[in-house]
């Protein structure tokens, strides 16, 4: 026990405290900003019955974040997922996902997420709504959003939501893998 304190305390030290303490104001965060794939990560679970589910992330995506000066709730986020680029490790389930039956890859080119409203729920927490487009179906979807770190010129973002895929086309497998969708997302964005 008294180990991983004296290791937990040298982490502390060595890194300090965590930078979500330092909340900026909304002018020191206004700006446009671009997402850095090579340093975010989106992924994603469907849960099954009796078994693992399945888990995964995409490999390539890109977006902006558009934060206004004057009002956080007109901040704009706009996401393209690539679904030929999703893994689970296992070369069966991704050949699957991006078949007719999932993410139809051979026809199907992008996934996007585009904004219509942001509201603050926190000192750093926010839920976005928007607009999610996959296989030629939008739909609203909510995403709750968590500052995680802020330097300067970069903002870091833990993002959760869930998505029924049954509203796009993606149902296959229900009930023994779960509609839901659960995403798990820590983004890394840059002002340009």
């Amino acid at each position: 026990m008294m180990p991983t304190r004296i290791i937990a305390l040298v982490i502390f030290l060595l890194l300090g405290a965590p930078s979500r303490a330092q909340v900026p104001s909304l002018s020191e965060a206004a700006g446009r900003y671009s997402l850095v794939a090579d340093d975010s990560s989106l992924a994603f679970t469907v849960s099954a019955v009796g078994g693992p589910g399945i888990k995964g992330r995409f490999m390539r995506f890109d977006g902006n974040i558009d934060i206004p000066a004057d009002d956080m709730e007109r901040a704009r986020v706009m996401i393209t997922i690539y679904p030929e680029s999703v893994t689970t490790g296992q070369e069966r389930i991704d050949n699957f996902l991006k078949s007719d039956a999932v993410f139809d890859t051979a026809n199907e080119k992008a996934i996007t997420f585009v904004s219509t409203h942001v509201t603050r729920t926190g000192e750093d927490t926010a839920v976005i709504e928007g607009n999610l487009t996959a296989r030629g179906r939008t739909f609203g979807e909510t995403f709750n959003v968590q500052l995680a770190e802020f330097r300067g010129t970069e903002i870091r973002l833990h993002v959760e939501g869930q998505v029924y895929r049954s509203r796009y086309g993606m149902d296959v497998g229900t009930p023994l893998y779960s509609n839901v969708v659960d995403f798990d997302m820590d983004l890394a964005v840059v002002r340009r």
